[in-house]
């Protein structure tokens, strides 16, 4: 794992976009097509901003979200309803979107379904994601239902997941997907965070899923 600490969240946000950016133009040098999964909440807001606008082929790149609560789009609670305010516009509106919710009372109804589209992308080239005070990542909770089929080896690309404290239903990548990404980066906000993610260097993936994905990646953090 490698740290990066920033003054300010404004200079990590410029800084991290630089990087995806290079990451992304790098990656369609070699590559007719290439996959992004980013995550939701309000931490990431700022990278997309300085994201959206930069000079790149975005017509090639796929986008789509490392989860998302079931929850139709035009729901505040929609991470989806995030990314298309915040990343996928100006240059960005470009890319590509590769939706993880599709209209139905339970994710396992539509399950398949979304997988079978996701599949033929894989791997992911360029991941940034969250975490939380709880260490989780994605909708990788602790304490979480099933948890322990989401962080198999052989584990689905991905799972519904229930988690304690969680209003409605998730659907996740799962570990393997997410730790087989070609970069990995990890933006986390404030000094519990920063405490949080020490702690979790030291915990299993089952106290601490963010665990699971920490080998070789970047974390960027700022207070």
């Amino acid at each position: 794992m490698d740290f990066f600490e920033y003054a300010d969240r404004e200079m990590l946000a410029i800084d991290l976009a630089n990087k995806l950016t290079g990451e992304l133009r790098s990656a369609l040098e070699h590559q007719e097509r290439v996959l992004m999964a980013v995550p939701g909440g309000t931490t990431p807001g700022p990278v997309f901003d300085a994201l959206c606008g930069t000079n790149l082929d975005w017509a090639r790149v796929d986008v789509m979200l490392t989860d998302e609560r079931w929850v139709p789009e035009d729901s505040d609670r929609s991470n989806t309803r995030l990314l298309r305010r915040r990343l996928l516009v100006d240059r960005a509106a470009a890319a590509s979107y590769l939706p993880l919710y599709l209209p139905a009372e339970e994710p396992e109804e539509r399950l398949a379904e979304l997988e079978a589209a996701i599949a033929p992308h894989l791997p992911i080239q360029v991941l940034l994601l969250g975490m939380g005070a709880d260490m989780h990542t994605a909708s990788l909770f602790p304490g979480a239902d099933r948890l322990e089929e989401a962080l198999a080896p052989k584990a689905p690309v991905l799972l519904a997941m229930r988690a304690p404290g969680a209003p409605e239903p998730r659907i996740t990548l799962t570990a393997h997907v997410l730790d087989d990404a070609m970069s990995k980066h990890i933006v986390i906000f404030g000094d519990d965070k920063r405490e949080a993610l020490e702690k979790a260097r030291n915990a299993t993936p089952q106290e601490a899923p963010v665990a699971a994905v920490l080998s070789q990646a970047s974390v960027h953090w700022a207070p």
